[in-house]
């Protein structure tokens, strides 16, 4: 599985904004986002006057494929296959991202991060109606019955992140079995979704 394995609070400080990539570390004095808010690198304070149209659209892309833990490629894809799809381009494609298996054990809370969730994904602690996926990037749907497997319910991690994360349950998915269940109850709309994207401004930028 392809993945970014460099510093992750580098990408918080070229974005100059928290993207909570790190769970409790984000929260706490010893975000670096909290002590150096400019980007990083020898020229990093240069960075802070605003940039071209063409910045911003590319920075708001960054952003969002930085926030769901996604490569260029697969977000690249993503786009086309939400510019195919009926209705507003830019909701399908944060549609998509929400729907990814990864991003619904976070939402569930039993991850503090997208790449924790993607690690208990990846380590066979999670099933789909019932069968054992290990693909973070799993497409669900409306109907699908996401649940933690039985023996990774006994992990200290996973249980201190449901009784810990202050961190609300989207209404479009519904909790069961004391949060270590989640249904999918329909496919969220932009008003759902509380990811922070401009994302009209992606749409601009692969639009040119």
């Amino acid at each position: 599985m392809a993945r970014y394995t460099g510093p992750t609070c580098r990408l918080c400080r070229r974005e100059k904004i928290k993207l909570f990539l790190k769970g409790a570390k984000c929260d706490s004095p010893k975000c670096p986002v909290e002590k150096r808010p400019y980007p990083p690198g020898e020229h990093g304070r240069d960075r802070m006057r605003q940039g071209s149209e063409y910045m911003s659209q590319l920075r708001e892309k960054q952003k969002a494929r930085r926030i769901y833990g996604v490569l260029e490629v697969q977000f690249r894809n993503l786009y086309e296959e939400a510019n195919r799809q009926s209705g507003i381009t830019g909701e399908n494609l944060l549609r998509l991202l929400e729907l990814r298996l990864d991003n619904i054990c976070y939402r569930a809370r039993w991850a503090s991060s997208r790449s924790q969730a993607r690690q208990m994904v990846s380590h066979g602690n999670v099933l789909v109606n019932g069968r054992r996926v290990t693909i973070a990037s799993f497409r669900t749907k409306p109907g699908d019955v996401i649940s933690v497997d039985t023996p990774a319910r006994e992990q200290i991690v996973i249980r201190q992140n449901l009784d810990l994360l202050d961190r609300s349950l989207p209404s479009w998915l519904e909790a069961e079995d004391n949060g270590y269940k989640v249904n999918v109850r329909i496919v969220p709309v932009r008003e759902q979704i509380d990811t922070d994207v401009k994302e009209q401004l992606i749409v601009e930028l692969y639009s040119k």
